[in-house]
């Protein structure tokens, strides 16, 4: 991955501010440093988008910079390819995750594929930012957690913040990267709330790599996006059972962050993949292959799956039972197969078998 610099000079006191307000900040500051920067979708401009996280860029950088679309998500990116073929950056809205579809073909045709097929002499600086997830009481075509395709076509980067700060950090990292980017906005998670300005360096998060959210010894909970909160707060109400739960959030679906993970997992020895996309075919399937691949001497229990139902998302009213909640966590950490107390040494059954000193 290459990524151009990215300048870090808005100063600003921490005070509140809203997962939405710092895609806001990241887009002006991105703007505001580099002209090629544009912002492009249906209704970003006067209206400031759906969830207004483009409100009042088009007044600050006029309707060439911000500029509203046609209903038309093919026409959409198309153009958006060309603009990145010609040097400039732009940052594409779709207004939600399932109106992307009908521009899959130019993803996976054109956008995914621009620089294998130039042989790296043409960069493909495109950022697409798609809100995606439910949470919201939102119906179908306004819920989809649809990152499986994007992780599965190569060429692309996938990246999706849990944070105010990465929300920031990983936008801004985006928009310099001179490779595409999915960058999937939880939406659910548009009105938390955190201390924060954009002036740390920290803020500038990397793509590629993952954070612990919580230490801990007795499992490890990997996650990333809407589930993260969903984790912390399995982990959290777990105390009551004697079970101390680490909490990976992996930020980056790809590049993939094997590092962080295995090194949670082999402490822990165990490990739940937590999504709200579908089990079948999502991205807990390949997490948990790579997780068995590279840490099975460490693990005392298969690798598990808390993740939405197999059927296209379903009614308003259903949505709390096909998320992936705290009781449903909590029941699989509860179905690992212990070998020992939670109170003994973790992460050291399956070594010690290969060594003999286990029975």
């Amino acid at each position: 991955m290459t990524t151009a610099a990215i300048p870090t000079t808005r100063k600003a006191g921490r005070k509140p501010a809203s997962m939405a307000q710092a895609l806001t900040s990241a887009l002006r500051d991105a703007m505001a440093e580099d002209p090629t920067v544009h912002v492009m979708g249906e209704d970003v401009g006067s209206l400031g988008g759906v969830f207004r996280i483009t409100d009042g860029l088009v007044k600050e950088f006029g309707e060439e910079r911000c500029t509203d679309t046609p209903l038309a998500e093919a026409g959409i990116l198309g153009t958006a390819i060309g603009m990145a073929m010609y040097g400039l950056r732009p940052v594409v809205e779709m207004q939600f995750d399932a109106f992307a579809y009908p521009a899959f073909e130019q993803l996976i045709s054109h956008v995914s594929r621009m620089r294998n097929r130039t042989r790296g002499a043409l960069p493909m600086p495109l950022t697409i930012r798609i809100p995606y997830g439910g949470g919201i009481g939102g119906v179908e075509h306004h819920s989809d957690s649809s990152e499986a395709y994007y992780m599965a076509t190569p060429g692309l980067h996938v990246v999706t913040p849990a944070t105010v700060a990465d929300a920031y950090g990983l936008l801004r990292a985006s928009i310099a990267s001179d490779d595409p980017v999915v960058f999937l906005e939880p939406k659910r998670l548009y009105w938390s709330k955190a201390d924060w300005s954009p002036e740390q360096p920290e803020q500038v998060a990397p793509i590629g790599r993952a954070v612990v959210r919580r230490a801990g010894r007795s499992a490890s909970l990997i996650t990333y996006g809407p589930s993260v909160p969903v984790c912390l707060e399995a982990a959290e109400a777990a105390r009551s059972e004697g079970w101390d739960l680490e909490v990976v959030d992996l930020r980056s679906l790809v590049p993939f962050d094997d590092e962080t993970v295995c090194a949670s997992v082999r402490r822990t020895g165990r490990a739940v993949v937590v999504h709200e996309s579908t089990g079948f075919g999502g991205p807990g399937g390949e997490i948990a292959a790579r997780i068995t691949e590279r840490c099975f001497h460490y693990l005392e229990a298969p690798v598990l799956r808390v993740a939405g139902f197999d059927l296209p998302y379903p009614p308003p009213m259903l949505e709390r039972h096909h998320l992936p909640g705290v009781d449903r966590v909590l029941d699989a950490v509860a179905r690992l197969q212990w070998e020992a107390d939670w109170t003994s040494e973790p992460g050291r059954g399956g070594a010690e078998r290969l060594a003999g000193g286990a029975h």
